[in-house]
């Protein structure tokens, strides 16, 4: 299948369920403040589903993988964390703080996936062996 139907399909479930979940929200509660969050979780959850095929590419090595998969999230999840209210922007030094905690969700997020992955794999081939 190709890499970008493959993304697509990933991104556009999460995406989907949650626009589902802000219509029903808005339609039953009335809060249009709390759609719009799951429609925000929604379009973040899409880029991140979109862009998880980066990591299927076997001819590049998992360093580049790793960066193109952050550049992508710098141009897509954290200018959709800017827009989409949940932080404060007052100021230049606001959108500063919101990308060190971009960034800092960022690589904690990538050692806790990694360190799960490295020890099921060595869990792995312990049981082949």
């Amino acid at each position: 299948m190709n890499l970008w139907i493959k993304g697509l399909i990933r991104g556009i479930i999460p995406f989907g369920f949650m626009i589902i979940i802000s219509l029903l929200w808005n339609q039953f509660q009335g809060s249009t403040d709390i759609s719009n969050t799951f429609f925000f979780y929604g379009l973040i959850a899409f880029f991140l589903g979109l862009a998880s095929v980066v990591y299927e590419i076997e001819k590049w090595r998992f360093l580049k993988q790793i960066m193109v998969h952050y550049l992508v999230m710098l141009l897509t999840v954290f200018p959709t964390l800017l827009l989409s209210g949940f932080y404060p922007l007052d100021s230049f030094r606001d959108a500063v703080n919101v990308f060190f905690l971009f960034n800092k969700v960022g690589v904690i997020l990538f050692l806790v996936t990694y360190l799960v992955f490295h020890l099921r794999n060595r869990a792995y081939m312990k049981a082949q062996n």
